[in-house]
């Protein structure tokens, strides 16, 4: 039973989670101005987790004839056979209807939205297959998570959220497009989309980077619409270190040190941003 549950962590890259749910916490303590309940905490938590949990079976399911004939990822679950497809789609069910049933609890536009959120984290799935503006689709459905945050919080959508919401539809989606490098010639071989595919490892380097410092600007800017302190405004200029050594690490004739890049600086970058949002808010 053990070793079942670690082969479904693992297909849904569980680990991976740091990426999103530190943001969606930062928008829940700047919604609170302070400290939100442990109640919307815990389902804000739940939503998130499921949320991904689900976007990632499904994109896995989706994909799961591309995968078959990637070198990269032919030994992922299902490919492999160690996960059946009918037990991942209901594993993708499940999870679905967790996310919904946590937007439920935390209140009724949480709710109501939810299905617009499944929709999108579904349709992702498809772009790679007709648009290199992929990463910026997968960007939208991440940035959902500090979007998700803030109307739990406050019931709402309101405009003073919306730079902190679009920093990480750029953050996500110039680390993506690093990301798709290392499948490049394998996008162009087989009808598959992305900037890389597009426009070359040099370009979308720098593609990558303008993302990046978009993202660092917006960062800023939420700063400044909640009239931050210096301990959020110190926090973004460790985030501002980050990402220029994420971009350090990996340059168009060396791709060795990507996964350095991709898992590490990133989940530093989301808690960086968490953890001073945290200290300004709270103490």
């Amino acid at each position: 039973m053990y070793g079942r549950i670690l082969t479904y962590l693992s297909m849904i890259k569980f680990s991976h989670s740091v990426f999103a749910l530190p943001f969606a916490l930062t928008a829940a303590f700047l919604a609170a101005n302070g400290s939100p309940t442990l109640w919307q905490v815990f389902w804000i938590v739940v939503a998130m987790i499921s949320a991904r949990s689900a976007a990632m079976g499904m994109n896995r399911v989706i994909d799961r004839e591309i995968d078959a004939v990637n070198p990269r990822t032919m030994d992922r679950e299902i490919p492999s056979g160690k996960v059946q497809l009918h037990d991942a789609i209901t594993f993708v069910v499940i999870s679905f209807g967790i996310m919904v049933f946590s937007a439920y609890m935390l209140n009724t536009l949480s709710f109501y939205l939810s299905p617009v959120a499944i929709a999108v984290l579904v349709f992702y799935s498809y772009t790679k297959r007709f648009t290199f503006l992929s990463h910026l689709v997968l960007g939208i459905a991440i940035a959902g998570a500090p979007l998700g945050a803030w109307i739990a919080i406050t019931g709402s959508i309101d405009v003073q959220i919306m730079p902190l919401v679009f920093a990480v539809v750029f953050w996500l989606a110039g680390f993506d497009i690093l990301y798709a490098l290392q499948d490049m010639e394998f996008d162009r071989s087989h009808g598959l989309y992305s900037v890389p595919q597009r426009f070359g490892t040099e370009n979308s380097l720098i593609i990558s980077r303008i993302a990046h410092l978009f993202t660092w600007l917006l960062l800023l800017i939420t700063g400044c619409i909640f009239n931050t302190g210096v301990i959020y405004f110190a926090g973004i200029a460790v985030v501002g270190v980050i990402l220029f050594y994420e971009h350090a690490l990996v340059r168009k004739d060396d791709l060795s040190k990507l996964d350095i890049a991709f898992f590490n600086m990133n989940g530093y970058i989301s808690m960086t941003v968490f953890v001073f949002t945290l200290i300004e808010t709270v103490f």
